[in-house]
């Protein structure tokens, strides 16, 4: 049996993060984002963490013939007609039932099978207990969650952010070097509240089914950092030291080159990263749509912790 340590939440809520220092961790292997790696490395042939394209890493290249032969014997075509028929946030309703009609549960586990290759590959090469996948994707997790054929032991961190300080993230510009100049993808205020509502929404109805999930939010992870990661790891199964977690500070990391898949730019940052709350959205995201974001989250904010008020959290964040 594979265990798997899934990192989900909306993206720009530091998933990136917490799977680069989680994966540093004895015994774990971060994977980055294998939703992303039949179309962007497999086709498009991206540059994993590393800094080499997909198809000249030797991390990357070991994984594919130990899971299918070779990545040559991949149906990517048929891979993408099952992601389309089946992990959409419109079918979580549906996969979240106890029982599922026998053709569509077919549809589920062969699409998880995929996924259960790369995973068991991926603990065999790198000599891991646990390997981490931070794909975020609600309805991924919930198709794996049906993953019991396939060998999973699926355990879920689910990050949460402030909705307006992710709302912020999305409106700003990003480059993705490993895509030669392309801009990551931008929402508006209003269309980032509804996804934040939808995706915490959906972990919760993954916690409601049985699928071990723990929840973190993204602001507890930087107030404390160690903390955080010795209470991921034990969830993990992993036995974390002192010494173990001497790269992790109060205020940075320092981290060593990875080999994820897929995922936000920082996956290429090697060094020491300081560890410290973006709060830039208390000034550069407009009272109005600061009231928008809130309006739409209101009923998760509270639930998670966060003031309605904007002004009451600016008065808790030193200058």
């Amino acid at each position: 049996m594979t265990r798997v340590l899934f990192v989900g939440g909306l993206g720009r809520s530091g998933t990136t993060l917490m799977e680069r220092i989680l994966g540093q961790l004895p015994g774990a292997h971060a994977l980055g984002e294998v939703v992303h790696l039949w179309q962007r490395d497999l086709r498009a042939d991206e540059r994993c963490g590393c800094g080499s394209r997909f198809s000249g890493c030797a991390f990357w290249r070991a994984i594919g013939q130990e899971a299918f032969g070779g990545w040559h014997r991949v149906d990517v075509d048929r891979i993408a007609a099952l992601q389309a028929a089946v992990e959409r946030t419109r079918h979580i309703p549906r996969m979240a039932r106890q029982r599922l009609a026998e053709r569509r549960r077919h549809l589920i586990e062969e699409y998880a099978g995929w996924y259960a290759s790369v995973y068991a590959a991926a603990a065999k090469v790198g000599g891991a207990e646990v390997v981490i996948d931070s794909s975020k994707h609600s309805a991924l997790a919930h198709c794996l969650r049906w993953s019991a054929p396939a060998g999973l032991d699926l355990r879920v961190v689910h990050a949460v952010r402030d909705p307006r300080g992710v709302a912020y993230s999305w409106t700003r510009t990003v480059a993705r070097p490993e895509a030669d100049g392309d801009q990551m993808t931008r929402y508006t205020p209003g269309r980032s509240a509804l996804l934040w509502t939808a995706h915490n929404a959906a972990f919760e109805l993954l916690e409601r089914r049985g699928v071990p999930l723990r929840r973190v939010r993204y602001e507890q992870f930087l107030a404390d950092p160690r903390g955080t990661v010795r209470d991921l790891a034990a969830f993990a199964g992993l036995t974390v030291t002192d010494a173990d977690l001497a790269f992790l500070g109060d205020e940075h990391a320092d981290l060593r080159p990875g080999h994820s898949a897929a995922g936000n730019p920082m996956r290429f940052a090697v060094g020491r990263v300081p560890l410290r709350r973006d709060d830039a959205w208390l000034a550069g995201l407009p009272a109005k749509q600061r009231r928008l974001v809130g309006a739409v989250c209101a009923p998760m904010l509270t639930a998670y912790g966060y003031p309605l008020r904007a002004g009451a959290l600016a008065r808790r964040v030193p200058a």
